[in-house]
């Protein structure tokens, strides 16, 4: 049974308030039997805008990898709001991550990969390791280094 909250501790972290949405749009939106588009979040944390700038300029990959980490929580706190329960996770199906850097910042899918590895972390290798892209943006709303969405299969 997974415990969230252990798993989320033993790597200094928590799960946060779900966040105000950004616009007219639903933050977790179910389509076919089981599945769920999780729309784009971004690094805040409880309203703490922790991050603003690029990558490459503002950011190391590994800051960049800690503000992948911080969407992953604020997508899992979307998805617990509309389902309940993260236990009913079946698996990651895929990941889309937005990475905001200089024209000469070439490191996306490494800034990725924190997001990618929270979420094995948490659900373990067969239910977190999900198909991935990782795509590099001239700018993200409100200046964010990275946004990320999933898709996730959940058990009915």
């Amino acid at each position: 049974m997974l415990n969230l909250e252990n798993t989320l501790a033993r790597y200094g972290l928590a799960m946060p308030n779900p966040p105000p949405k950004g616009g007219v749009y639903e933050p977790v939106k179910e389509f076919g039997e089981g599945f769920y588009y999780l729309s784009g979040c971004g690094p805040v944390f409880n309203g703490d805008q922790r991050f603003t700038g690029k990558l490459g300029a503002e950011f190391t990959v590994e800051q960049g990898q800690e503000a992948a980490r911080y969407c992953i929580l604020n997508l899992l706190a979307n998805l617990k709001f509309k389902i309940g329960d993260l236990n009913k996770v079946k698996r990651i199906v895929k990941m889309l991550c937005f990475v905001a850097g200089t024209a000469t910042f070439y490191d996306h899918p490494l800034v990725a990969n924190g997001g990618s590895q929270l979420l094995v972390d948490i659900f373990g290798e067969d239910r977190g390791c999900c198909a991935r892209s990782a795509v590099g943006m001239n700018a993200l709303p409100g200046n964010i280094p990275v946004e990320i969405e999933l898709l996730v299969e959940v058990e009915k």
